[in-house]
């Protein structure tokens, strides 16, 4: 799903209409295709594959790519030899969206068949999906007749990294990755390649050093430098990797890479890149400050919490400095007391609720605030955000092992009054704690009734994620397997398309925020009922007002949830719609806690980010703004969004 260029990330429907058009949707037929993908009626999209137009077979596999049924494997199988190579495109798209291991030999003998190079790029990718260990032989060592263009190197690196995130790897896999690295080949060839070395479990990558490095350094994509800079945390062997680690987190002119190689240093290199790391924290990038406080939470020892103490008070960012707060209370020292007291005086002064909930993220560090972090959390009158943070920081203090254990009673109380609090957020991370194996809270919570009594509260599909903990936990308990969570159907909140239709192909949004103006492209053709819904609700002003409450440096900007922590939603659900699109840089995709549960929240990607793809629907694609989007942090306003004439 990644796009043909770092300008263009999200690649378009290959059935777009024009940009100031209508869109295809005028097309009954079309229609009548999207409402049964939708519906998730296999049944009556299958017969659509045989009809005598090429478009509507097209789009029939496209939709099967979302439906995701086994029972249209075998007539899927049977298009990928359709005489039309667009038709074949999107076979291959669907099966591997599919991900069964049925379509790996048809896969593979469409390789080898195919004449069409993008038919044979899409084949190789839908190949890496579903192949097995054995096959992946032949996907590492193509034919050097079938090596020599661009696709075919797209397909493979792509069919490698897909098999990668699945954990079906070798040797030989990697080896040809580390080949598909040489800028002499195509960028989205490397592009797959070093997010396969970066995203695949369990590499050992001490022997490909110099390749990766090099990668790292010199590649012209910032994207393939940033993924080759996260591989080298994965060759943490070597006495070369900190000094290169070190001088791209000072030096790489893209603040994204500098923050990857931030989180590629290890706790056994700290000696030789903590200065740079402190160098970091005063990045004229904020993210990347944030990510080097992050480096030292994680990974200082042996020094005194005042230390960090002195760097925090010395850092405009709140974020960066709360979380230095934060290594500053877990070091702790002789002046545990004093730092303690300076952290909850910030709280009481801070006039952010987004801060005081990071200070409480802070004070979670330190079994000595829980008195102070369990009032701020229950206090009433407040922020539902400092109600959220609190919990977590209640639970994360907890896990400590210096967790006083005459308090783990007090905890179990806590634990108790928060799920029956009311509050979805406190009770689903309440919920999520007691199902914890390694606090062994089941002999305490031997009767599940008030988490049963709590869920009957909840109004689905909206509480849809606090009833998933609460089951879930019911379930532990009760020594039962986990109970599938209730999806609501197409019925409950159909396509709109007297609205669709009113969308012109390529309608903008303006998205107006505290920190400047983004603009959208809205991908209708694509993904019909999230843009009609996100339509629906910029006219009724939803947006504005709302938070971004989720920011996550070098991958997302999330907002639009009218809680303001991540837990709300609208009243209803709608169904993904997974489209041959690609998370690029500046994708917008909707939120979700499983497939088919997508509702109001929205997230910008900042770079890259193929292992969203497929698993999380695009609906809109920024066109303008990215440098606003990549200075957004957590609590930044969306003022308001309109659609543009």
């Amino acid at each position: 799903m990644l796009g043909l260029s770092l300008a263009a990330c999200t690649a378009p429907s290959r059935t777009s209409t024009s940009a100031t058009g209508p869109n295809k949707f005028t097309d009954a037929t079309l229609r009548q295709i999207a409402t049964a993908q939708d519906a998730r009626q296999t049944a009556a999209l299958l017969p659509f594959l045989d009809r005598p137009e090429v478009l509507y077979r097209r789009e029939a596999a496209l939709a099967l790519a979302s439906v995701q049924d086994k029972a249209a494997l075998s007539a899927l199988m049977a298009r990928l030899a359709d005489p039309e190579s667009g038709v074949r495109v999107a076979a291959a798209y669907a099966l591997g969206q599919t991900g069964d291991s049925t379509a790996e030999v048809a896969l593979r003998e469409r390789v080898f068949q195919e004449k069409d190079a993008l038919a044979r790029q899409y084949a190789l990718e839908a190949l890496g999906r579903c192949v097995s260990q054995t096959g992946l032989s032949m996907l590492a060592r193509l034919p050097a007749a079938l090596g020599a263009d661009t696709a075919t190197l797209n397909g493979q690196a792509w069919g490698l990294y897909r098999a990668g995130l699945r954990g079906v790897t070798s040797d030989a896999a990697v080896g040809r990755l580390i080949q598909l690295l040489n800028p002499a080949n195509p960028y989205r060839a490397r592009l797959a390649a070093a997010n396969a070395l970066a995203r695949t479990r369990g590499l050992n990558l001490n022997s490909y050093v110099g390749a990766i490095a090099n990668s790292a350094q010199t590649d012209p994509a910032y994207a393939v430098r940033s993924a080759a800079t996260s591989a080298l945390s994965k060759a943490n062997q070597s006495a070369a990797v900190p000094a290169v680690l070190a001088t791209l987190a000072r030096r790489d002119p893209d603040y994204r890479v500098r923050i990857s190689a931030l989180r590629a240093m290890t706790a056994a290199q700290y000696a030789p890149v903590k200065e740079a790391a402190w160098d970091a924290l005063t990045d004229p990038h904020e993210h990347v400050a944030l990510a080097a406080a992050e480096f030292f939470l994680t990974h200082a020892a042996g020094e005194p919490g005042s230390i960090f103490l002195e760097k925090a008070n010395r850092l405009p960012a709140w974020r960066p400095r709360a979380t230095l707060l934060a290594t500053a209370l877990k070091l702790g020292g002789p002046e545990q007391n004093a730092i303690r007291a300076a952290v909850q005086e910030r709280f009481v002064k801070s006039a952010s609720p987004y801060e005081k909930g990071y200070l409480l993220k802070a004070l979670g560090e330190d079994p000595g605030a829980y008195d102070f972090v369990t009032q701020a959390t229950f206090a009433t009158g407040q922020p539902v955000v400092i109600g959220t943070y609190g919990i977590e920081a209640l639970v994360a203090m907890r896990r400590l092992p210096s967790f006083p254990a005459e308090q783990q009673s007090s905890f179990a109380l806590t634990l108790q009054r928060a799920v029956r609090g009311g509050d979805v957020a406190i009770m689903g991370t309440a919920a999520e704690a007691i199902r914890d194996p390694k606090l062994e809270l089941r002999k305490v919570f031997a009767n599940a009734d008030f988490l049963k009594l709590a869920r009957e509260k909840l109004v689905l599909p909206r509480d849809l994620e606090a009833w998933q903990s609460l089951q879930q936990t019911i379930d532990y308990l009760e020594n039962k397997p986990t109970a599938p969570f209730p999806v609501a159907t197409a019925a409950t909140h159909p396509i709109d398309w007297g609205l669709v239709q009113a969308i012109p192909a390529g309608q903008r949004a303006l998205i107006q925020t505290s920190k400047g103006a983004v603009v959208f492209r809205l991908l209708v053709d694509e993904a019909p009922g999230s843009v009609a819904s996100f339509v629906a609700l910029i006219r009724q002003g939803f947006y504005n007002g709302k938070n971004f409450h989720r920011v996550v440096p070098n991958f997302v900007a999330q907002g639009g949830c009218p809680r303001g922590d991540g837990w709300g939603s609208s009243d209803y659900n709608l169904r993904s719609e997974f489209a041959d699109l690609r998370y690029g840089e500046g994708s917008v995709g909707l939120a979700s806690a499983g497939k088919d549960t997508e509702s109001c929240q929205w997230f910008i990607t900042h770079a890259p980010t193929p292992h969203l793809d497929g698993r999380y629907t695009i609906f809109a694609q920024v066109v303008s703004g990215m440098d606003v989007v990549n200075r957004l942090e957590i609590g930044d306003r969306i003022e308001r969004i309109e659609l543009m004439r």
